[in-house]
């Protein structure tokens, strides 16, 4: 499993985590009926929160995930509950969405990715993350 950077307060304590890898585990998946075409699945999840873990306030965003199936294609409730996860975890932006293509990339093997997340405005400030995975074809 791939380690995941720990989140850090503003002091630059580690804390300590609450999402284990073993969450992934909630990802399913089911075989794609067309692995031969290349085409792209737009999933926008407009209801993803997380905690801040500097002032512990919420954070609201939407995640929009754009990939190119291969073999498996995610199941949708199960992507749902995969992200509910979040809801309590006290999280940067930039690491929440990292680890989610990283969980995303493991168990659905995708041929391409990106995942960008809107997050609200905080302190009049508005973000944007945007993560991107390309499998590299065997030369």
């Amino acid at each position: 499993m791939t380690s995941h950077p720990s989140c850090h307060n503003h002091e630059g304590e580690e804390r300590s985590r609450t999402v284990s890898d073993e969450f992934r585990d909630r990802i399913e998946t089911f075989e794609n009926a067309h692995p031969h075409r290349d085409y792209t699945i737009e999933i926008v999840c407009p209801e993803f929160t997380s905690v801040c873990p500097k002032t512990g306030q919420p954070d609201f965003g939407t995640l929009t995930f754009c990939y190119v199936p291969d073999r498996k294609c995610i199941e949708l409730k199960s992507l749902k509950l995969y992200l509910q996860q979040f809801r309590n975890e006290g999280i940067f932006y930039e690491n929440a969405v990292n680890r989610i293509l990283d969980d995303f990339v493991a168990k659905v093997e995708p041929r391409r990715l990106t995942l960008t997340a809107a997050f609200t405005p905080r302190g009049g400030i508005s973000t944007t993350v945007t993560v991107s995975y390309c499998r590299e074809l065997p030369q």
